[in-house]
């Protein structure tokens, strides 16, 4: 009966977590899509207005160009290619659910946030609750998996093997396990999709997962590359269970 509970209670815990991304992931879309929208339409207004005058630019209004372009490219907005890709939004679901992956588990790349007030006063309360409720997750998750442990420890300990042995052993296999799981696999992955080295990928799963979230490195902007629907959704559920594997390994 108190097994069924902590799974009913484990269940409605995840459950309840993945409702609050994808609400998250709702409302900062609705909230920055209209201005992102804005922002690029400017940004092209000012790089068409560049290419019909600018042999008459002075030294001041070349400044004042080169200001608002940085502008426009730290605000997300790269005023490249042909108007169809400008119609591609930062702001669309995937985007959105992987941004607020990246809120709760406090990584924060820094290369997605909101700009309208409404966006920033939202994120501040989605950031207080939200990082409470990702530490409760993945501490549950990493229960459930030190119950794994238990059951290996268990089986060897049946097998005759010492306890301090066991312990080595555990450590060392879930250590491996999530190395080959949440490191290397994943950055081959990044290796065909993003067309990153294998060293790369490894670099930026570690910063990922450390949390450390330099956005050197950030996966689906490059404007060359065609991405599959929910490339970054996937991405954010690969971010959330890797980081339930470091909490084991600290449990351990």
């Amino acid at each position: 009966e108190a097994m069924c509970s902590g799974k009913l209670q484990t269940g409605l815990l995840v459950a309840g977590y993945f409702i609050y991304l994808l609400v998250g992931a709702a409302v900062f879309q609705a909230l920055e899509r209209t201005a992102e929208k804005e922002e690029k339409r400017a940004a092209a207004q000012m790089k068409e207005a560049f290419l019909q005058t600018f042999t008459q630019f002075t030294v001041a209004e070349m400044e004042q160009f080169m200001k608002n372009l940085t502008e426009a490219i730290q605000n997300g907005v790269y005023p490249v290619g042909n108007e169809s890709q400008s119609e591609e939004s930062n702001w669309d679901f995937s985007n959105s659910f992987f941004f607020a992956g990246t809120v709760v588990s406090t990584i924060g790349y820094g290369t997605l946030h909101p700009k309208t007030a409404g966006g920033q006063i939202f994120c501040v309360f989605f950031a207080l609750f939200g990082i409470p409720l990702n530490i409760v997750f993945l501490h549950r998750v990493g229960k459930m998996l030190s119950l794994l442990c238990k059951k290996l420890g268990k089986f060897l300990y049946e097998k005759g093997m010492r306890k301090k042995k066991i312990q080595f052993l555990t450590l060392l296999f879930f250590l491996a396990m999530g190395i080959l799981v949440f490191l290397c696999l994943p950055s081959v992955f990044f290796r065909i999709t993003e067309g990153w080295s294998y060293s790369e990928g490894i670099y930026f799963a570690f910063i990922t997962l450390s949390t450390i979230g330099f956005g050197d490195y950030v996966i689906g902007k490059q404007s060359d590359r065609n991405y599959f629907s929910y490339y970054r959704v996937l991405v954010a559920i690969w971010i959330l269970f890797g980081l339930a594997w470091i909490a084991l390994l600290f449990n351990l």
